[in-house]
């Protein structure tokens, strides 16, 4: 513990073209400021604004080694975190960096059917149509599943999405998310009568961009909580693929032993998630303007039924029955005289990094090639982060 109680800083954010946001843990009393980097490469300044400091609860965990997610878009700060010294009242936040601005919007406390022990992975800001107003934040985490018996404990991997423009409820749901629903990310092999290899651990997840700024890449790296046999995999996400969970039908827990089903009851108007903006109904610009019981279907119906697939339903990438296992990943889109290839970058638990290539073959199987194998650290050590950086 005494190592603990110093200030790490669990986040760096871009604000502008010449500050940089940050938090620290601040010995378990977490804190926010500004770095001003200066106004050129040359004569970079590096000035910590102390008269800024500022509360980092819900910004920012009180440990170093919890895991969280944060991302700052639009001058609010979304993380997925815990906000008490514990780390048991963990929460997706969503303040704002601007003194002038302090209103906050979270998910219930203490409500297993919203988090159920969650551990936070990554987040991003992805733009819906070409209205702001549908701009959404999706976070990637895994949590206790609520779908699993008391019996048999599971953990599932889940992506979560908010809209940005989401200020809550009007009589109900006042400061908590009216827009917050959840999905199931699968990454598997198939196997002989349908029995799935799960990869069930997200390590990481990177958003590979595109020319079409709604329609990114998503990669995931995942590994086994197996007992039988240890391993890691690579599975890609289409964006159309994860709207498609989320327009799809709703979890539901109904009967005499309260089992989850798919919900086929009458669902309220506007679509529960969908984001106030002209794109769909011009007559409601505010999430406070949603009818009663679209609020009120909110309050319970927070996990959509159908999972997430991977394209081709399969990694892309698997290692299975090695001595390490794969916790980061970044990605690199290359052009190659054949065309374009993503190249994954792959940190291990034992300080390698794996640069590997997956090659699509016609009716078979991809061809998995690891280009390059180095060893960071001298020392066996885990890899805690990798960055991606363009030159241009």
């Amino acid at each position: 513990m005494a190592t603990d109680c110093a200030n790490y800083v669990r986040l760096i954010q871009p604000f502008n073209k010449t500050h940089v946001y940050v938090c620290g843990t601040g010995a378990y009393h977490p804190q926010c400021t500004y770095i001003d980097l200066g106004r050129s490469i040359e004569e970079p300044a590096f000035r910590l604004l102390s008269h800024a400091v500022e509360s980092g609860r819900g910004k920012c965990p009180f440990s170093p080694r919890e895991p969280f997610t944060a991302r700052l878009t639009d001058g609010d700060l979304y993380a997925g975190t815990s906000v008490d010294f514990m780390g048991t009242n963990t929460a997706i936040f969503r303040t704002s960096v601007h003194s002038s601005k302090q209103h906050y919007i979270r998910t219930e406390a203490y409500q297993d059917h919203w988090l159920n022990e969650p551990e936070f992975v990554g987040s991003f800001s992805i733009p819906d149509t070409h209205s702001v107003d549908d701009d959404k934040v999706y976070i990637f985490f895994k949590e206790t599943a609520v779908e699993s018996s008391q019996w048999d404990k599971r953990v599932y991997n889940r992506v979560a999405r908010v809209c940005k423009n989401d200020v809550g409820g009007k009589r109900s749901l006042i400061n908590r998310w009216s827009t917050f629903l959840k999905a199931r990310l699968v990454c598997s092999v198939p196997g002989p009568a349908g029995l799935d290899t799960q990869f069930d651990e997200l390590e990481d997840v990177f958003m590979l961009e595109t020319k079409d700024s709604q329609n990114p890449i998503i990669y995931g790296v995942f590994s086994t909580s197996s007992s039988v046999f240890r391993g890691s995999a690579v599975c890609v996400y289409s964006m159309a693929s994860i709207r498609a969970a989320f327009n799809g039908p709703f979890a539901h827990k109904e009967g005499p032993d309260y089992r989850w089903v798919e919900y086929k009851g009458r669902i309220p108007y506007p679509r529960p998630g969908t984001c106030p903006s002209v794109t769909y109904d011009p007559l409601h610009k505010s999430t406070r303007d949603f009818p009663d019981d679209v609020v009120s279907f909110m309050r319970g119906h927070h996990l959509m039924w159908e999972p997430i697939l991977p394209v081709s339903r399969r990694p892309v990438f698997t290692l299975v029955n090695v001595s390490y296992t794969l916790r980061k990943l970044v990605v690199d889109r290359v052009d190659a005289a054949d065309g374009q290839y993503d190249v994954l970058h792959l940190g291990t638990d034992d300080g390698q990094v794996l640069k590997v290539v997956s090659i699509p073959k016609e009716n078979r199987e991809p061809e998995e090639i690891i280009l390059e194998q180095l060893t960071v650290f001298q020392v066996r050590r885990s890899l805690l982060q990798l960055h991606h950086y363009v030159f241009s």
